[in-house]
């Protein structure tokens, strides 16, 4: 076996892509990553995903032989923006030391803190996923030795894979996201949001249901598009909201072109969910979601008029609903957000991987991941606390 790296997804072809990685996992998609590194590569913005952006593809390809078995997403990263794995402090560790972090090998989702496969193999080749590993581990340090990369790194892999690279020296670090899971006291996926309800504790239910009182006497209609109801029109109302609630929270537009919005609603329109906000007949806002055939997956939002309760009806309460109608298991919000667990979300752990090319960096990044590891097990136990469900 040997692992081959490709700058483009497209030299790698969706024939190949498609079959080893599916199309279940809407981030792992061939649509989805082609948008990130096509759209608005045409303009002066550049697209995504590109050396310009700081996110340079090299995704790996696993042959056995002559025959394609496994797939990688792989970055080159110049920065690390948009991976909600904060590495900052290593970064500048090793400026006060004269060294360059940058470039580092990254194997993740860009801009997606969301768990899921990150090594992909075809069904064929499933029982070989140690020695497929084992091969894409041996190539990336390879890779970073020739090529004077600082370092390896494994973000929101799903437990299986962290654990395997952990066996294979890739230091395993802990973090914490808050799920929703639809699965009711009774053992059963809920019949409705009032059933749902009628799992918390009666303050905190009376809580979810003043706020979503708040919405109607403010005369705010919310509706859930999918599929092809999203059209050409209702993508400009979503890409202004993003873009103005990015500026006014970082100081700058989001990072994705408003033609990657229009691609993926072209190419996997089957997977996306968009929440939108009416007050008075005008659109006021918008929540993006993706989803699988188990899992809906929570990932922007924007909005030109503020309304109290308008964020958590639109990120939170319509996507639950979503999930108990449509009988998903899931419900993965992304990123952070304590404010989460009132709502019925639960802590659970995340994971990434790391390896450093330079020993004593290597020495000091695992004692501080071990000593991380401590407070995210007693941030997730102090988190469960505080629950809203019934006993």
């Amino acid at each position: 076996m040997y692992v081959k790296f490709y700058d483009a997804i497209k030299k790698i072809g969706k024939p190949t892509w498609q079959r080893i990685c599916g199309t279940d996992y809407p981030f792992l998609r061939y649509e989805f990553l082609a948008s990130l590194e096509d759209a608005g590569s045409d303009n002066e913005h550049g697209s995504a995903c590109n050396q310009q952006s700081g996110w340079q593809p090299q995704h790996g390809i696993v042959f056995d032989g002559e025959k394609p078995i496994a797939a990688i997403p792989l970055y080159l990263k110049y920065h690390s923006y948009g991976e909600y794995i904060f590495d900052w402090a290593w970064a500048e560790a090793y400026q006060r030391n004269g060294l360059n972090y940058y470039p580092k090998l990254l194997n993740a989702i860009p801009y997606s803190p969301v768990t899921g496969t990150r090594i992909a193999i075809d069904s064929d080749h499933s029982k070989q996923c140690q020695t497929i590993y084992s091969t894409i581990v041996s190539a990336c340090k390879i890779k970073c030795q020739e090529e004077k990369i600082s370092s390896c790194h494994f973000l929101y892999p799903q437990q299986d894979l962290s654990i395997a690279l952990s066996e294979l020296q890739i230091e395993q670090r802990s973090s914490h996201q808050y799920h929703w899971f639809n699965h009711s006291r009774r053992g059963e996926l809920y019949l409705d949001f009032n059933d749902f309800l009628a799992d918390l504790k009666s303050r905190k239910r009376k809580d979810i249901k003043k706020e979503r009182a708040l919405i109607a006497r403010e005369d705010i209609q919310l509706e859930r598009l999918t599929g092809e109801q999203i059209d050409a029109a209702v993508w400009d109302h979503f890409y202004h909201f993003y873009q103005l609630t990015y500026a006014k929270r970082s100081g700058h537009g989001g990072y994705l072109p408003k033609e990657f919005f229009r691609s993926i609603g072209e190419t996997m329109p089957e997977q996306l969910l968009l929440v939108l906000a009416k007050r008075n007949g005008k659109l006021i806002a918008g929540a993006l979601n993706f989803f699988s055939s188990d899992t809906l997956y929570g990932r922007y939002w924007g909005c030109t008029e503020a309304a109290e309760s308008l964020h958590f009806e639109a990120c939170y309460y319509q996507g639950i609903e979503f999930c108990i109608e449509r009988k998903l298991k899931k419900f993965d919000a992304g990123a952070q957000g304590e404010h989460k667990i009132q709502r019925g979300f639960r802590p659970v752990p995340t994971w990434s991987n790391h390896w450093i090319q330079d020993p004593q960096f290597d020495q000091a990044i695992k004692r501080y991941i071990h000593q991380e590891a401590k407070q995210v097990k007693a941030n997730i136990e102090q988190a469960s606390d505080f629950l809203p469900f019934k006993a």
